[in-house]
C-alpha cells in the first residue's frame, strides 16, 4: 500500500519496517526465560511464572531518558552506545529496590527515520539489556517531522523487574553502624550534561576532538560519551544473599540528592570524600567551570555510580565479591543516628 501523501508530510512508514528488520537479531540476543513471542506484536509479553523461587513477587518498574547527553552523540554522529545509557538509567533504579530486571522497552522519537541510525541506537539498547540480563520485548520509533529536525532524536525507556517481598530493599533496612561502600562509575554517566555543555561549549569554545592533558589521552567527546555502568550482575547476587541493606543509584543531584533516599530520616550518612579517586573528567570540569564542591557533588556522581549500605561484619565479603566481579569499590563512610537539626548527609 502506497502512502504518498503521508511521505510528503515527512513520515516514511517503509523506513520503519526496514528498521524492524535491522534490529531483529539485536533484540533476539536479549532473550531470557519468560519472554512470550517476539517483537512485532502490539504489546510485549512476559510470563512471570518463569521466574523461579518467588513466594510473594513484587513488580518494580522504572522509566527514564538519556537527557542532553544525546546532543553529544548526535554531534559525534555516534549512536551505538547511547542506548546503554538509557537502559542503565532505568535498570539501576529498579536494582536499588532489590529487583531483578525482567524486560525493557524503548521509545525513540525522531525528525527523520534513518534505519541505519535507528538500528545503531537499538543495538546499544540491546547491549545494555544483555549487561542487565533483561529482555528487550518491544518499543516504538515515532517519526515526528516539525517536532524534531531531521538529525535530531530523543530516547527514553521503561523497565520492569521483580523482587520477592522479603528481599525488597526499603528505607527501613539500613541501620546505624552500617558501612557505606561506593562502586566506581565509568564517568559522568547520564546526568549533569546541561551544566557540562554550559561550561565547555558556551562558556568556552571546547571542541569534542580536543585532548586536554587532564583527560590522559581521551578526547573530550570520548570522555563525555562513555556509557553509564550497569550494576546488576555484581550487585544483585549480594542482594539475594541478604548481604546488602540498601542501594543508592547516584544520578541527577549527585550524592546529596540520592544517598539520603536509601535510609530513614532518623539516620545520617557521613562520607569521607578522600576515600575514593576522582575521575579525570570531574577535575577537568571543575577547572574549566571554576566549580565549587556544592556544584560538583550536587550535580555529578564524582566517581561513584552506586552506593551500598552493608553491615560492618559483611563489608569485607561484599568488597571481595565485588572485586571478583571486576568492580572497584571503596569504604566511603558510615550511617549513624542523626543528630537533631542536622542534614541527612555530611560530606567531610
Amino acid at each position: 500500500m502506497k502512502r504518498k501523501r503521508y511521505e510528503e508530510a515527512g513520515v516514511n512508514v517503509n523506513a520503519g519496517y526496514e528498521m524492524v528488520k535491522k534490529i531483529k537479531d539485536a533484540v533476539a540476543s536479549t532473550d531470557r526465560p519468560g519472554v512470550v513471542g517476539g517483537i512485532g506484536s502490539f504489546g510485549g509479553m512476559f510470563d512471570l511464572t518463569a521466574v523461579a523461587g518467588l513466594t510473594h513477587p513484587i513488580l518494580v518498574s522504572g522509566t527514564d531518558g538519556v537527557g542532553t547527553k544525546l546532543l553529544i552523540a548526535q554531534k559525534l554522529n555516534r549512536h551505538d552506545t547511547i542506548g546503554i545509557d538509557c537502559v542503565a538509567m532505568c535498570i539501576n533504579d529498579i536494582l536499588a529496590q532489590g529487583a531483578e530486571p525482567l524486560f525493557f522497552l524503548d521509545y525513540i522519537a525522531t525528525g527523520h527515520n534513518t534505519p541505519d541510525k535507528m538500528a545503531q541506537i537499538v543495538s546499544g539498547v540491546a547491549e545494555g539489556c544483555r549487561q542487565a540480563g533483561a529482555a528487550l520485548v518491544g518499543g516504538e520509533t515515532a517519526e515526528m517531522p516539525d517536532m524534531y529536525s531531521q538529525d535530531e532524536y530523543d530516547l527514553a525507556g521503561y523497565a520492569t523487574g521483580v523482587v520477592d517481598q522479603d528481599k525488597m530493599l526499603t528505607t527501613a533496612l539500613p541501620k546505624a553502624g552500617d558501612v557505606l561502600i561506593g562502586l566506581a562509575s565509568s564517568g559522568i554517566h547520564s546526568n549533569g550534561y546541561s551544566l557540562v555543555r554550559q561550561v565547555l561549549f558556551k562558556d568556552h569554545d571546547v571542541k569534542l576532538s580536543d585532548q586536554p592533558a587532564e583527560l590522559n589521552g581521551q578526547t573530550v567527546g570520548e570522555a563525555l560519551l562513555t556509557p553509564t555502568r550497569i550494576y546488576v550482575k555484581p550487585v544483585l547476587p549480594l542482594i539475594k544473599k541478604g548481604l546488602v541493606h540498601g542501594v543508592s543509584h547516584i544520578t541527577g543531584g549527585g550524592l546529596p540528592e540520592n544517598l539520603p533516599r536509601m535510609f530513614a530520616d532518623s539516620l545520617q550518612a557521613v562520607v569521607d570524600a578522600s576515600t575514593w579517586p576522582k575521575l579525570p573528567i570531574f577535575s577537568y570540569l571543575q577547572k574549566m567551570g571554576d566549580l565549587d564542591a556544592d556544584d560538583l557533588y550536587g550535580t555529578f556522581n564524582m566517581g561513584l555510580g552506586m552506593i551500598l549500605a552493608v553491615a560492618p561484619e559483611n563489608a569485607a565479603a561484599v568488597q571481595d565479591a565485588l572485586k571478583q566481579a571486576g568492580e572497584d569499590s571503596w569504604q566511603i563512610g558510615r550511617l549513624q543516628d542523626r543528630p537533631a537539626d542536622e542534614e541527612k548527609l555530611i560530606i567531610e
